[in-house]
């Protein structure tokens, strides 16, 4: 595969992105979710940089390139359109990045216990009894 075919590159992202989201509709085991928020991060920087580079050749096509219905008028203002979107995006995504390593670096603070274990604690009440996390949701 060439290393430049952006069109494949996003058609194999499209499809791992699905394949992500199919995978973490259930999450077993709670630590797993550092390593997810980790990758995910730069995952969105890079298609935030791609996003800009996309936009950048709207940026950089010559006043006569782009046309609409025939006009160069219509394909100037629609290029710059698409460019403004794509920038507009771009800048979300960095700051959805951001929010993901905000989280990422919180997630590092928990440590998660046996699932039996958080199923079972008990609480001692004030008059000695005890209660399962269960009973106390009830």
């Amino acid at each position: 595969m060439p290393t430049n075919d952006s069109t494949t590159h996003a058609a194999l992202a499209r499809e791992h992105l699905r394949s992500l989201a199919h995978s973490t509709r259930t999450i077993d085991d709670p630590a797993e979710i550092y390593a997810l928020l980790g990758d995910l991060s730069p995952a969105v920087t890079s298609m935030a940089q791609s996003l800009h580079q996309i936009a950048r050749v709207h940026d950089g096509l010559g006043p006569d390139r782009a046309t609409v219905a025939e006009s160069r008028r219509s394909g100037r203002a629609t290029s710059y359109a698409v460019s403004w979107e794509l920038h507009r995006c771009a800048e979300m995504l960095t700051q959805i990045a951001t929010g993901i390593d905000r989280a990422h670096e919180d997630e590092a603070r928990i440590s998660y216990g046996p699932a039996d274990l958080l199923l079972t604690s008990t609480v001692s009440g004030i008059n000695g009894t005890t209660a399962t996390n269960d009973s106390l949701s009830r």
